[in-house]
């Protein structure tokens, strides 16, 4: 696991799975947890990488425990899941 806490500049950054398949996006970060909105439009994507985005009912919290690797563009979420 990323021993890095997750911070308002995760935000904007694409969700993978282990074999780097997109799954989402991080629409917010609050109190060190992510939130993953699974069908980001454009519009989704240029608020969230700008700060402007807030999370909603559908975006879902991504347990730590997930969390593979965190690089500048993306979240992977480790491959035994």
């Amino acid at each position: 696991m990323s021993e890095r806490a997750l911070t308002e500049d995760d935000e904007g950054k694409r969700v993978v799975n282990a074999n780097g398949d997109e799954i989402g996006m991080v629409s917010d970060v609050r109190g060190g947890t992510a939130y993953v909105d699974p069908d980001p439009g454009i519009t989704d994507t240029i608020t969230s990488k700008l700060g402007w985005s807030d999370r909603d009912e559908d975006d879902y919290p991504l347990d730590r425990s997930s969390i593979g690797m965190i690089s500048d563009d993306e979240i992977r979420l480790k491959e035994d899941l």
